[in-house]
């Protein structure tokens, strides 16, 4: 496989996953990517743990420039700390290990997503300038068989406690044809590759 590189499987995430049933409260927060005009993310619900700050009030020009990193005074790279991070506290080992594990310089973007049985995350590639910038990891925290992630020519199950690098700067997407919820870290890290 050219588009994946799985890590590690049996990874241990039950400790987070009870957290996340404990507070379902956490989906509801923020709802930054499900309502971004647009964007592939419509039929999910996110728990940002790390994020750039939110920039709003943008012009579609300086929209592009913040994209490609070229807008005065943001850093679009620079994620920070949001609330629930604190609160799933869970989360923090397993991202630390991945950081380790992969020679990690630095953590971008950290977000849980959830998708419904019968739900996806439409087609899209990443901007350029993320995808060169940071690599994608995700750690499966709930997937089942029928649970699928296409990227480029092919395709993977999402399972429970799999971990693994994938080519976000190919056109990707989900589709959740499993009998449950399909919920997932996205972990970016920028590595000396």
């Amino acid at each position: 496989m050219k588009n994946f590189h799985f890590l590690a499987t049996g990874v241990d995430v039950n400790p987070l996953m009870l957290a996340i049933r404990r507070r379902p409260d956490l989906w509801h927060e923020d709802t930054f990517l499900r309502h971004y005009p647009q964007g592939p993310f419509g039929e999910t619900e996110t728990i940002m743990l790390r994020f750039p700050e939110k920039v709003e009030g943008l012009t579609e020009e300086q929209i592009e420039a913040y994209k490609q990193n070229q807008l005065a005074g943001f850093d679009q790279y620079e994620a920070i700390d949001y609330p629930a991070y604190k609160v799933l506290h869970e989360a923090r080992s397993l991202v630390m290990n991945l950081m380790a594990r992969v020679g990690g310089e630095r953590l971008g973007r950290v977000m849980i997503n959830k998708i419904r049985p019968g739900g996806r995350i439409f087609a899209h590639a990443d901007t350029p300038e993320q995808t060169r910038y940071y690599t994608r990891f995700h750690i499966v925290l709930h997937g089942l068989p029928g649970a699928i992630l296409k990227a480029g020519d092919e395709q993977i199950n999402m399972l429970t406690g799999e971990c693994f690098w994938f080519d976000n700067s190919q056109v990707h997407e989900v589709i959740n044809n499993s009998a449950d919820e399909r919920v997932s870290m996205v972990v970016d890290i920028r590595t000396s590759r």
